[in-house]
């Protein structure tokens, strides 16, 4: 099978853009990842866009150039980028196309995400009270998971603070302003034990990466980016998910990152000891503690002691949302994920800049996780 390689990459800052179309986002984004990858628009092949609020993303070949470009739609929730890379990985490795592309994009109104409880099978009464809302789940499940594995409220604060002092260093990234432990401690509580400062924000951005057969790269750029493995799974019978009304009974069913993320390693031929950087989904700190372990970058409960030590900094063992994450940069969903890749493509090529990780990163690791119960993990390499 031909070995796929991310040749450019391409992001379109994030935060608020009035008067900007999520579609012109988009367009400036693949501009950028075509002139970084030394290719023009009517050599792409095929690709995979993704957008939940743009209902036709594709629409954005009007901006680009009408060269007839099959380009699908894709959704996964939170997880839509990383079906977007996998499949135009895919693409590749199985011979359709040697040039494709992957574009994400979104828009979002401000407020928490939410929706009708009938797109989950799940009952009126429950939006009705007020449950069916990401932040609230969200608060439950790291309560519960503080309790049982001795995380305190200080590794919360320590986490968002260390992911928008990241930000900081980040010129596209949408929360730049560093936020001390005691600062985001002082915030206001939204959903126990969560505060305003540990959550992330929908907002808007776009992004694109260019992908390329491994055996031509060298036309294109000295420094392809090996795309080792792609692995989704859905949630399994009796995972608490998302947009589950109950805790299930009977023994625990392990999340679908922890089912993603061991068939990337194994795809990879790699162990979570090979990972140098790592981008995890943290649509609020205690997500990103959760996923640590999920990830299998640590066992639960360590992660105490782990992000005291600034084992997780950018100059720790294992670095974390160097960019900042979904808490720095926010998270328009199409984008969010092609974000995280963007970031480690610069990280593994040593270009960084104030925020580069020490020493020469081989292997770098990206993680999504989406409602109802979606997780996507893409691994890269040098």
């Amino acid at each position: 099978m031909t070995e796929a390689v991310i040749i450019g990459v391409g992001l379109h800052p994030f935060g608020r853009f009035a008067g900007k179309p999520a579609l012109d986002m988009g367009a400036d984004a693949v501009r950028l990842a075509l002139a970084d990858a030394g290719v023009n628009w009517p050599q792409i092949q095929g690709g995979y866009i993704g957008s939940y609020e743009v209902a036709n993303p594709d629409a954005i070949v009007g901006r680009l150039g009408l060269t007839g470009v099959p380009l699908r739609g894709v959704f996964n929730g939170c997880a839509t980028a990383g079906t977007a890379v996998a499949l135009a990985a895919r693409a590749i490795e199985t011979g359709e196309h040697d040039l494709t592309i992957a574009i994400g994009l979104d828009k979002h109104p401000r407020g928490a995400f939410a929706a009708d409880p009938s797109v989950a099978g799940i009952p009126s009464w429950y939006g009705q009270t007020g449950l069916f809302l990401t932040t609230h789940f969200f608060g439950m499940k790291i309560n519960r998971y503080m309790h049982d594995h001795g995380i305190s409220h200080e590794t919360l604060a320590r986490v968002a603070s260390k992911n928008f002092r990241n930000a900081a260093g980040n010129e596209k990234a949408w929360r730049r302003t560093p936020l001390t432990p005691e600062e985001i401690l002082a915030s206001p509580v939204l959903n126990y034990p969560l505060r305003q400062f540990m959550y992330c924000g929908p907002n808007e951005g776009a992004a694109a990466l260019v992908l390329c057969r491994a055996d031509q790269a060298h036309k294109y750029t000295g420094k392809p980016v090996r795309v080792r493995s792609t692995a989704l799974r859905s949630r399994r019978l009796g995972a608490f998910e998302v947009q589950s009304p109950s805790f299930p009974v009977g023994e625990a069913v392990e999340s679908p990152t922890v089912d993603a993320s061991r068939a990337a390693y194994e795809l990879a031929g790699i162990g979570p000891e090979d990972v140098d950087v790592a981008q995890l989904q943290d649509t609020d700190a205690g997500s990103e503690i959760i996923h640590m372990a999920e990830n299998g970058l640590c066992k639960d409960g360590e992660q105490e002691r782990l992000v005291a030590e600034g084992a997780t900094e950018i100059g720790g063992r294992l670095p974390v949302n160097t960019d900042g994450g979904l808490l720095g940069n926010g998270e328009p969903i199409g984008a969010s994920g092609l974000r995280q890749i963007h970031e480690i493509v610069l990280q593994l090529r040593g270009a960084a800049g104030a925020r580069q990780i020490p020493g020469t990163p081989r292997v770098g690791y990206t993680h999504l996780y989406g409602a109802p119960g979606a997780s996507a993990v893409t691994i890269l390499s040098t």
